[in-house]
């Protein structure tokens, strides 16, 4: 498939919709990135046998890292590909992926369909 034809399938977001798009992937971007450096700053450091909270408190930190992470690489490949112009096609059906659901989940890989069909597998 050219790039040309996913640019028409795509064609459901207007120039002001990938604008208003582009620029919430960006505020999420910059709110990972300082997540991340909080998470960092207030992560438990190992200093010899830890008290039972103290893991605790570093798992969550652990998990919370890994999480934002991840979001931050989704927000990232999301303005990829608006940059690439293939953003709003679904990666498995290639199907557009609605509107409303890219306002509310900018970084969405997938139409709904196919995202409730990967849950659902899980």
């Amino acid at each position: 498939m050219n790039h040309q034809m996913i640019r028409d399938r795509a064609a459901h977001l207007s120039p002001e919709d990938l604008a208003l798009l582009r620029e919430n992937l960006h505020e999420q971007l910059l709110f990972r990135q300082d997540q991340l450096r909080q998470i960092a700053a207030t992560a438990p450091r190992a200093q010899g046998p830890c008290p039972a909270g103290s893991a605790a408190r570093a798992e969550v930190h652990v998990k919370l890292a890994a999480s934002a992470r991840m979001v931050l690489a989704d927000v990232r490949a999301a303005l990829r590909r608006i940059d690439e112009g293939h953003y709003g096609s679904c990666h498995l059906c290639r199907s557009p992926v609605g509107r409303e659901r890219l306002l509310v989940v900018p970084q969405a890989r997938y139409c709904a369909r196919c995202q409730q069909v990967r849950e659902a597998g899980r």
